[in-house]
């Protein structure tokens, strides 16, 4: 039961449509996955619907985009309610000031010489067919569409000259804090878990985080080495956390060119997962 617990698909930031990524999901071998897209679920029932036709598991998730001074603090969460209203109407608001950072960001790169359409990159961010009520757009797609125009040769590249922190067109969005994430993940009946912490560098939220209902570290990551991979392990153990693992998969021709299935957890990782979910529910229904 091989399972991989952190991938996109073309609903935010991954080139592959929900159907793709489970059918290739299936190809790699894997008979686990968890759609994880950044700041939306709108992806999950196409991914679902496919995973019971070709008899692959889907886990509903989410990642949610969470900022820290001067940096990124990334939520997954698990086994989430996606349904529950007053999630959907939380990620509508994400939605809503996503959108409108693009049209500032356009603006700012007009500014600097460079025209870009905004319906070009809300096309390419929002499916079917150019649609603004669903999907999660943000920086990677404009950045693909700067390489599309060849005014940059690598996604990296965009990054780099016109998007990260420091570069002169970024603009900042609405976020919510890591510890607002850990409780929204933990309110929609889900497993909050720290995504790819070695990114992020700021190991000394995790215990403020427990405190809020973190459950887990993702220890197993694409890009953790094995000293980090060890670190983390460590931490988990240390902190009675559960540990988690994905290859964090958006397909190629992104800043992350991993294979799906890259990282792979066990059944017996699975089931402490579906194990601490029905204990919490549990524990709901004592109360």
């Amino acid at each position: 039961m091989p399972a991989d617990l952190h991938i996109h698909t073309s609903f935010s930031d991954g080139l592959l449509s929900p159907e793709d990524v489970v059918n290739k999901a299936h190809e790699a071998g894997l008979t686990i996955i968890a759609i994880t897209d950044h700041d939306t679920v709108d992806g999950l029932p196409r991914a679902m619907a496919e995973g019971s036709r070709i008899g692959i598991k889907v886990i509903p998730g989410i990642e949610f985009t969470t900022d820290l001074p001067g940096t990124e603090v990334h939520i997954l969460g698990y086994y989430i309610d996606y349904k529950a209203d007053w999630l959907l109407e939380l990620l509508k608001r994400i939605r809503n000031d996503r959108i409108n950072r693009i049209y500032k960001i356009v603006e700012k790169l007009k500014k600097l010489g460079i025209n870009v359409d905004v319906n070009e990159i809300l096309k390419l961010a929002c499916l079917p067919a150019g649609r603004v009520d669903i999907g999660s757009v943000g920086r990677p797609h404009i950045a693909r569409v700067l390489l599309q125009k060849g005014i940059v040769n690598s996604i990296q590249e965009a990054f780099n000259k016109y998007l990260d922190y420091n570069a002169p067109a970024y603009v900042p969005h609405f976020k919510l804090t890591p510890s607002e994430a850990v409780r929204t993940v933990r309110r929609a009946g889900g497993i909050p878990v720290y995504a790819h912490p070695a990114v992020s560098k700021k190991d000394d939220i995790i215990p403020e985080l427990i405190k809020e209902g973190l459950a887990g570290i993702e220890v197993y990551y694409s890009k953790h080495s094995d000293s980090q991979v060890k670190h983390y392990l460590s931490l988990a153990k240390k902190y009675g956390l559960l540990f988690t693992g994905g290859s964090d998969f958006h397909g190629f021709g992104t800043m992350r060119d991993v294979t799906l299935g890259d990282i792979r957890m066990s059944d017996n990782d699975v089931e402490k997962l579906e194990g601490y979910k029905e204990n919490e529910a549990r524990k709901t229904n004592v109360r």
